[in-house]
């Protein structure tokens, strides 16, 4: 298994906000964890990155990268695996650049501190933004001078530079209008294909997760209340809060439906 959560726990100040007992990634795998907002898949996404502590949060349980206990690793160690292991991208990845650095300052930068010199950062940069299906003159630009179809590809571009296993994948399509947001998840699909990338995708959207994962999740109040293949879930849902989340899904010609 490529990413297995056991029996994990996150909590402020003594309060429980996540109680999961198990969610697992496959290599090449596309696994949906949806819900809605604030419903704990977000902190999850951040436990994973060890990120989580730096808010606040205490987890506790096993998060295991290939069999590797990654609660308890230094902050030195976890550097070793952010990015290089394990990428994250969020709704709003413009918010998450520095707006000072330049796009092709940014992959330097980042590809650096993973011990890859700037000759070879910069041509890896390039060939990511073509993965990417993006002209390598946008690592001229600034954060603000992309559309948001062109941050989310670019922050995608930088997993794929970086060579990362897993991809956790934030509402990442959640700001984006329907055509971007089609091209994202074809972009996601075929990067699945051509990388072999396992891929987290968290979101509220279950007409989304139906269109890209293999299995998904459904996470309620901190905890997971059903899982699957996604065919078979959304056809037979058998937890309440499923068919609520699938009753939901608006249709065309108004209504809606599961």
């Amino acid at each position: 298994m490529k990413l297995a959560l056991r029996d994990v726990r996150i909590a402020f100040e003594g309060r429980t906000v996540v109680a999961l007992d198990a969610l697992d990634l496959a290599e090449n795998e596309i696994v949906g964890l949806v819900g809605e907002s604030g419903s704990g898949k977000s902190i999850t996404a951040l436990a994973v990155m060890g990120l989580a502590r730096s808010l606040g949060a205490t987890v506790t349980g096993s998060i295991a990268l290939d069999g590797r206990e990654l609660l308890g690793l230094s902050e030195r160690q976890l550097r070793q695996v952010r990015g290089r292991r394990v990428a994250m991208i969020f709704q709003s990845p413009v918010s998450a650049f520095n707006p000072l650095v330049r796009v092709g300052d940014l992959f330097v930068r980042t590809l650096r501190v993973h011990g890859v010199d700037s000759t070879d950062a910069g041509r890896r940069a390039e060939d990511a933004l073509r993965e990417v299906l993006l002209g390598p003159e946008l690592l001229r630009r600034y954060p603000h001078q992309l559309s948001g179809g062109q941050a989310q590809r670019i922050a995608i571009a930088l997993a794929v530079a970086l060579r990362s296993d897993v991809l956790i994948a934030d509402e990442p399509t959640s700001a984006l209008d329907v055509t971007v947001q089609a091209e994202i998840i074809e972009l996601l699909r075929m990067l699945r294909e051509r990388e072999r990338l396992s891929i987290l995708f968290i979101s509220h959207d279950l007409a989304v997760v139906a269109q890209l994962c293999d299995r998904v999740a459904v996470m309620r109040n901190g905890s997971i209340v059903e899982s699957g293949t996604t065919a078979g879930l959304l056809r037979h849902p058998s937890h309440p809060y499923t068919r609520a989340l699938l009753a939901a899904v608006p249709r065309l010609g108004g209504g809606r439906t599961a």
